[in-house]
């Protein structure tokens, strides 16, 4: 079993299939792709790992993280969610609260087993790491209970702190 990712060390590398709203209105299309991280991103990650598409926390989470994307989108961030589900959900799930950052389909936990954040039974423990633009894993929250998300005010002061050096 790989060893799972830590503040300070490379951030495990991937590449998942997923998609992202463009557009608005009913006519919004979902962009199917496959998103990867190849060690060098060159810009900071914000890697929102969430157990379901369609659960109260998880949907309160998401959308705030899509209301805040300016905020993101102002320290040169972007922001990828990651759950267990098939693209086909996260697409009835990004319609449905009008989300707009890529939801990624790990749906055999390869990527969450090599984050560290796999749980057995609940599929994986809500969690965020930010990757630096050279690939390191800046800053981590994985959380003991899944009730709870780090919001946008603190990630975006982590941001911040990463860009100010």
């Amino acid at each position: 079993m790989a060893k799972p990712a830590e503040t300070g060390g490379p951030a495990p590398q991937f590449s998942l299939p997923g998609g992202v709203l463009r557009g608005e209105g009913p006519e919004a299309a979902f962009v199917r792709a496959d998103y990867t991280v190849d060690g060098a991103p060159g810009r900071p990650l914000v890697l929102a790992f969430y157990p379901g598409d369609d659960t109260a926390v998880c949907t309160k989470q998401l959308c705030s993280y899509s209301s805040g994307l300016e905020r993101f989108e102002e320290l040169d961030a972007s922001v990828w969610a990651i759950s267990p589900q098939g693209v086909d959900s996260h697409e009835r799930f990004a319609r449905k609260n009008d989300l707009r950052m890529p939801l990624l389909a790990d749906t055999d936990g390869t990527v969450s087993r090599a984050y560290g954040v796999a749980a057995p039974g609940i599929g994986l423990r809500r969690s965020v790491f930010l990757v630096a633009p050279d690939g390191t894993v800046a800053w981590k929250h994985v959380a003991l209970l899944g009730m709870t998300y780090q919001d946008v005010d603190t990630l975006t002061a982590r941001l911040a702190a990463l860009r100010a050096g």
